[in-house]
């Protein structure tokens, strides 16, 4: 048999040893081929082992099988639920023909008889066979056909499909053999690409989850933490667009604190409601839901449309202790594999264990917050004890001197020194008063710390600090429901400032005088067009005139060029609490 025959001979016994017994037989079973083709398919075998990652693996099956038969075009389908296709790799194909024909095969007509009947299937003519119904306009024309599926632990994977035996021939007996040994060595090769694939993952996953954990116990917050999270699970699961959706305090609304990723300005700080959109259904549920096409998705019925191209979906919960923390969602583009029950396991593990995380973090924060309240408790009792005295004989001090000055200006002085000594202790009072506020809820903080977090949340969607002055007895002679809608306001206005005005700065001022609160809005960006929506704003107006107050919008010039920038002026009467 020559060099070749030697080379099969002997050389091929001992690297055989190391296959599976039936791949093994298979391979015993088309020695009587030729040399050379008995070389090249014992090589195909011995190379699809050698890949670990499985998207290669299956790339690497196809283009050996074109070229062991001869073949000019060749694909694998790898079924998904319903009996469909929910990947197809096909080989001999330029990019141009492939975006001519448009959307890839989903398992119809004779693709669909190999799935339905796993058996294999030699045509002379496709056109000939029942379930054939023809080809895309601009489908390259196709005749003779060789699809053999490919079994992984006696459970069909998938099918290889080849096409168009060069020289015009039809594919025979031997080719459906040497394709046969092949898909066996393909479900070998695929099963240990599965297994190094879970191994893989498994650790990063843990990984994963050690980052997270050491940050939040370390101190990070949760705006620190949640680009971790959804980072992470972008990355071990090869995902186009990730978001991580965070209930509201009534539970009703769920609302998009990050997102990163394809169109992930689409979605970041977009507020959903729990019926009617994909992560509500997975909170509801409590269990991740998977999504063929999140776009075309039944379940998505309110918010803006924003799925644009892309395709598979997963929404997993973030449960700790029956508490839902969040929803972890994540997209591919149209056209790339399906979640898997494989890949959503784990996933929904670090999901729990992220969420577990951060409950255990907010502990931490409650148990320093309260440090912190006893911390002001003592400052309080310093500033009341101590400051308000000091200043209080300070003016009682000048207002007895006052008699003994003649000199109209050097009263005039004493007497407005004293009017600031009074206005110290009342601001003193009010700071003794914000610092006693034991209660941590959002509708009994102090104003100016609501106010202040206001503008530090709008800080990542502006791109920039705006800056804050506040001025007079904010804390004190706010009523708590005008400080809500203060609060409100505020975020709405800077809101629209990230949204519409492409502006690079901002300024804020809070100002309680001559019992009216006064909130001002100034940014420097492109100002109103006459076509924009004005809902928004006219909800503002309506909250200053339902507390008998208004709100003006006017364009300020200091834009780019001396164009643009717009000021919002927002005042309502307010009586001390």
């Amino acid at each position: 048999m020559g060099d070749d025959g030697n080379r099969w001979g002997e050389g091929a016994p001992r690297r055989l040893d190391v296959l599976p017994e039936e791949l093994q037989a298979q391979l015993d079973a088309v020695r009587h081929g030729t040399p050379q083709s008995m070389q090249s398919l014992l090589e195909a075998v011995l190379s699809v082992g050698r890949e670990l990652d499985l998207s290669q693996v299956l790339r690497h099956i196809v283009e050996a099988a074109v070229v062991l038969v001869d073949a000019e075009y060749g694909a694998l389908g790898v079924i998904g639920e319903g009996m469909t296709l929910s990947r197809f790799l096909p080989v001999g194909l330029t990019p141009d023909e492939m975006d001519a024909i448009g959307r890839l095969p989903e398992g119809h007509g004779i693709l669909g008889e190999l799935i339905r009947h796993p058996e294999s299937l030699r045509l002379s003519e496709i056109s000939d066979h029942p379930e054939s119904y023809g080809f895309p306009a601009s489908h390259p024309p196709m005749h003779s056909f060789l699809g053999v599926p490919i079994r992984v632990r006696d459970t069909v994977f998938g099918n290889l499909y080849l096409t168009e035996k060069r020289g015009g021939k039809d594919f025979d007996d031997e080719d459906e053999t040497v394709l046969s040994t092949l898909a066996m060595a393909a479900g070998v090769a695929i099963e240990n690409a599965r297994l190094y694939e879970k191994a893989r993952d498994r650790q990063r996953w843990l990984e994963a989850n050690a980052e997270i954990v050491a940050s939040l116990l370390s101190g990070a917050d949760e705006t620190q933490v949640l680009p971790l999270i959804v980072g992470h699970a972008r990355r071990i699961l090869s995902v186009d667009l990730g978001a991580l959706a965070l209930p509201d305090e009534g539970g009703d609304v769920l609302r998009i604190a990050f997102a990163t990723g394809v169109d992930a300005d689409a979605h970041n700080g977009l507020v959903l409601p729990r019926k009617g959109s994909f992560v509500g259904a997975a909170l509801h549920a409590g269990k991740p839901l998977i999504s063929l096409d999140v776009e075309t998705d039944p379940r998505i019925t309110a918010g803006p449309p924003r799925w644009d191209g892309l395709g598979p979906a997963v929404a997993v919960p973030m449960v700790a202790r029956d508490d839902v923390r969040g929803v972890l969602l994540l997209a591919r583009l149209r056209g790339k594999a399906p979640f898997t029950e494989a890949e959503t396991a784990p996933l929904l593990a670090f999901a729990g264990q992220a969420a577990l995380a951060m409950e255990l973090a907010g502990r931490r924060r409650s148990a320093e917050q309260l440090t912190l309240l006893e911390d002001r408790d003592r400052i309080a009792r310093d500033l009341h004890d101590l400051a308000i005295q000091r200043l209080f004989a300070t003016g009682m001090t000048l207002q007895s001197t006052l008699r003994f000055v003649d000199h109209p200006a050097a009263r005039e002085r004493l007497l407005r020194a004293v009017d600031d000594l009074d206005e110290t202790i009342k601001i003193i009072r009010s700071t003794i008063f914000g610092l006693r506020a034991h209660d941590t809820g959002r509708t009994r903080q102090g104003l100016r710390v609501r106010a202040t977090v206001a503008v530090e949340q709008a800080v990542r969607s502006l791109g920039f600090t705006p800056s804050l002055r506040m001025e007079g007895l904010i804390d004190t002679d706010v009523p708590s429901a005008v400080a809500d809608h203060v609060v409100a306001v505020l975020g709405e206005a800077l809101s629209n400032v990230a949204r519409h005005a492409r502006a690079t700065g901002a300024e804020v001022s809070l100002v309680v005088r001559d019992h009216r609160l006064t909130l001002t809005v100034s940014d420097n960006g492109v100002g109103i067009a006459p076509d924009s929506p004005r809902s928004g704003l006219d909800n503002l107006a309506g909250r200053a005139e339902t507390l008998g107050g208004r709100m003006t919008v006017e364009a300020t010039g200091r834009g780019t060029g001396g164009r643009g920038g717009t000021r919002l002026v927002w005042t309502v009467p307010v009586d001390p609490c």
